[in-house]
């Protein structure tokens, strides 16, 4: 059994690093950007995310645990957004660590996700997915995911 909870804020200081370095690597993958200054780039974002850490509002940092070992097997944050006055949550990160995956944790801890998301009274749950990533996607989809758009980039030889 799996199960979602809030992580105590003398975690955050580790998971904020594993996530911005992840998340870097992720936009150099995808092409989105060059290597450098790519810590940068996802310092800042992660920052402009989070402005008060784990104490900012409407944003929800939870571990996944895994219930028979007591084991902290990943984490997931999502938040709370509203756009076009609709309020929805969305998915900023769900990392399982290397060691627990093919275990059904993500599975789980989405199903977990899904009944905190409709105690907060909203309807859907969004995130994003990078196209290097076919088994995230495969698992999204399984979920009842629907893809909404599409982003497309081409790199253009310099002159």
């Amino acid at each position: 059994m799996t199960l979602l909870c809030p992580m105590p804020p003398d975690a955050f200081a580790d998971y904020r690093e594993a996530s911005v370095s992840a998340y870097a690597q992720d936009n150099v993958a995808a092409g989105r950007w060059p290597q450098s200054g790519a810590l940068e780039r996802a310092c800042a974002d992660f920052d402009r995310n989070l402005p008060h850490g784990i104490a900012t509002p409407d944003n929800f940092i939870h571990q996944i645990k895994d219930v028979g070992s007591g084991e902290v097997v990943g984490v997931l944050w999502f938040a709370i957004i509203e756009r076009n006055g609709v309020r929805s949550a969305f998915v900023y990160d769900i990392e399982v660590k290397p060691p627990y995956r093919r275990r059904g944790h993500a599975r789980a801890a989405f199903k977990a996700l899904e009944e905190k998301v409709q105690e907060l009274g909203l309807l859907t749950i969004g995130l994003h997915v990078f196209a290097h990533n076919p088994d995230a996607q495969r698992l999204y989809a399984s979920l009842g995911y629907a893809v909404t758009s599409v982003n497309m980039l081409k790199h253009l030889e310099q002159p």
